[in-house]
């Protein structure tokens, strides 16, 4: 990126400018370990230096003996060994304040959710969802969602439309009580969320995120995090229904081949497939797909589509998507605008009634065929 736009006269400005305060920093704190150990070096040697004088008159005059005046100076020695420690103790303080300060700003971050003492386990899920008056804001004083309501039956499949900052990606977080609801309830099967045990909550909830997240190790490890002990015929089973099985066995070592930082060895495609796979691993009863097949050629998202129709079968699905005609098999449409549920039907119902949603298809039919029209002027 710094390369992308020439930028990197100003990136090694910004790094010398933080390196100087740097070496000023590290110089001040020397400047003062120097003068507290010069001083207190002088000090001590100098009171070694009185010792030896008067006690050496007195050995002299026979007032103090030899063997009292080593036990002495060995006393004195105690003394100064844990000031001279001082010296040492400023710079180790600085360089212990700095890594307190970034621990506490861990310990600082505001905790998610307190679970609920007394929450109940939930062993098994239909995926029934009821929102109820929901209102929420990340930030109090300015609502990102207000006064939603719908009702999901277990196995329906719900698309979530509308324009960026709708509140689409607050209402899934509101699903996994990442947070909760300021006002109103959320019910799963009938049970607030907030009396379910966070754990079996969130076991029974997969998702498919536009931006695949995947750990530094193999294959295998990827596709069986959700589920750690499933066999190696449940991975396998899965990978065939994520359309991922081949393009596996194709890999150097297989089921055991590195993904690399964050999967940086993997094409988009191979990666979104593996997260199918670890979703239909773990077995959820509601589904989350977030921009599932979004940034991919035509080829590869039929495929990833194929796999999604595997995916969502018998549990209770939120989709969302910017590309409306991927929401065409959904059995209802959430239209969203300004944190509010506006329109609340399936794609064909929802274009006859021409409102939001038509207004939604309308502007973008209206950029792809610009867009058509700009690839056919170009020169070939």
């Amino acid at each position: 990126m710094v390369k992308a736009f020439t930028r990197e006269d100003h990136e090694a400005r910004r790094f010398d400018v933080r390196n100087l305060r740097v070496m000023q920093a590290s110089i001040a704190a020397e400047r003062t370990w120097l003068v507290f150990f010069l001083v207190s070096n002088f000090l001590m040697s100098f009171g070694l230096f009185l010792v030896w004088y008067f006690g050496g008159r007195q050995i002299v005059n026979q007032e103090l003996t030899l063997g009292a005046l080593t036990a002495f100076i060995s006393y004195l020695w105690m003394v100064y060994q844990p000031l001279r420690w001082f010296g040492d103790f400023y710079s180790f303080m600085v360089r212990a304040f700095a890594g307190a300060e970034r621990i506490f700003e861990v310990i600082d971050a505001p905790p998610e959710p307190f679970e609920n003492p007394d929450a109940a386990p939930l062993p098994t899920m239909k995926g029934k969802v009821i929102f109820e008056d929901v209102a929420f804001g990340y930030d109090v004083g300015k609502p990102v969602l207000e006064g939603i309501n719908f009702e999901v039956e277990p196995g329906e499949m719900i698309g979530l439309v509308g324009h960026s900052g709708a509140g689409k990606s607050t209402i899934i977080n509101l699903i996994f009580r990442f947070y909760d609801a300021t006002r109103g309830s959320i019910r799963v099967d009938d049970r607030d969320l907030r009396d379910i045990r966070l754990e079996d909550l969130r076991r029974h909830i997969g998702m498919v995120a536009q931006q695949t997240l995947l750990f530094s190790g193999t294959v295998l490890e990827n596709i069986a995090y959700g589920h750690p002990t499933a066999s190696a015929r449940e991975i396998v089973e899965a990978t065939r229904a994520a359309n991922a099985h081949e393009f596996i066995i194709r890999l150097p070592d297989g089921y055991d081949s590195q993904v690399g930082e964050n999967g940086d060895r993997l094409s988009g495609g191979e990666k979104q497939r593996i997260a199918i796979a670890r979703a239909i691993l773990q077995n959820p009863r509601i589904l989350i797909l977030d921009e599932a097949t979004s940034s991919l050629d035509t080829a590869t998202e039929q495929r990833i589509q194929e796999a999604v129709s595997h995916l969502v079968k018998g549990r209770t699905t939120f989709a969302i998507a910017h590309r409306l005609s991927t929401l065409r098999s959904a059995d209802r449409l959430l239209v969203m605008d300004r944190g509010q549920i506006v329109e609340i039907g399936n794609h064909t119902d929802l274009l006859a009634r021409r409102g939001h949603f038509y207004q939604l298809v309308q502007t973008h039919q209206k950029t792809v065929s610009s867009i058509d029209m700009e690839e056919r002027k170009a020169p070939t």
